[in-house]
């Protein structure tokens, strides 16, 4: 397959708290947003120089989305601990903090966060993909 983008999308709730957890508290970068289109408002995150991202979505009339479990994580690799503990403590001033992962190994060398609706995140200090 020759795809050339990669785009993962969810509804939420609360996008505007869910927004706030990903671009001031994580610090994604927002590549772009929307109001109004047939019937949804959302916003898209993503890294440098990346041709993959996150959609955000709302649907005007509700978007109900129940959690997953435990253990469906977006996890990210990040090398510098300095840089993990200035996203934890950015997301516990706003509320966040942190939580026990289901599977042991997440933290071992990461810290697990569950976003607004549930959803957790993983901030792994290693040097690369594992």
């Amino acid at each position: 397959m020759n795809a050339v983008q990669i785009r993962i999308a969810r509804p939420t709730d609360q996008l505007e708290r869910v927004v706030e957890f990903y671009e001031k508290g994580l610090g994604l970068t927002r590549i772009g947003s929307f109001k109004k289109h047939s019937g949804y408002n959302g916003a898209m995150y993503g890294l440098p120089d990346a041709t993959y991202h996150l959609e955000f979505t709302q649907h005007i009339e509700g978007s109900p989305c129940p959690a997953p479990t435990e253990d469906n994580l977006l996890v990210f690799y990040v090398p510098e601990y300095a840089e993990i503990k200035q996203v934890v403590d950015r997301l516990s001033q706003l509320g966040y903090g942190e939580v026990e992962p289901e599977n042991p190994y997440w933290s071992e060398k990461g810290i697990t966060i569950e976003d607004p609706d549930g959803w957790r995140i993983v901030l792994m200090n290693t040097k690369g993909l594992q």
